[in-house]
């Protein structure tokens, strides 16, 4: 991904969320030189993309998006077998996310995928505009397999 493709990215992520990344999000995150993937098809339409967040022997994924009318199709499951992939090459051991509590699709594909539930960050979530307060997130990982 780099800004070139952010118009393409951002209509997804829109459609995707209540409370998007904005621009600033991934530009800082391309900036920032975080890992940032496209999953296009044959004819290079944006399906979705992965922003994730290499550290110290982990690996922690910020965000991860197929566009809402391909969903249901395994994108997700392959954009998240090129992540650990990615884990491997770069020797991390774990990978880490948060979900929002209220995104039990997400929850789900993420626990069949193998994450476990650590723990909740409370408030760590912004609410749509309107509502007050803030939304709590589930912390999940993943132990990545060395073959």
């Amino acid at each position: 991904m780099t800004v070139l493709h952010l118009d393409a990215v951002l209509a997804i992520e829109n459609e995707a969320y209540p409370v998007p990344w904005t621009r600033g999000n991934f530009i800082d995150s391309i900036a920032a030189g975080y890992d940032a993937w496209l999953l296009v098809d044959a004819r290079q339409t944006l399906l979705g993309y992965f922003v994730a967040m290499d550290g110290v022997d982990e690996m922690h994924l910020l965000n991860l998006t197929v566009a809402p009318p391909l969903q249901g199709r395994g994108h997700a499951r392959e954009m998240l077998d090129r992540l650990v992939a990615l884990c491997r090459e770069r020797h991390a051991q774990m990978l880490w996310l948060e979900v929002r509590v209220s995104n039990e699709r997400a929850k789900a594909l993420y626990a069949r995928y193998g994450f476990q539930p650590i723990r909740m960050r409370r408030g760590y979530y912004p609410l749509p505009p309107g509502q007050m307060g803030r939304e709590d997130a589930a912390v999940m990982s993943l132990k990545v397999e060395w073959e």
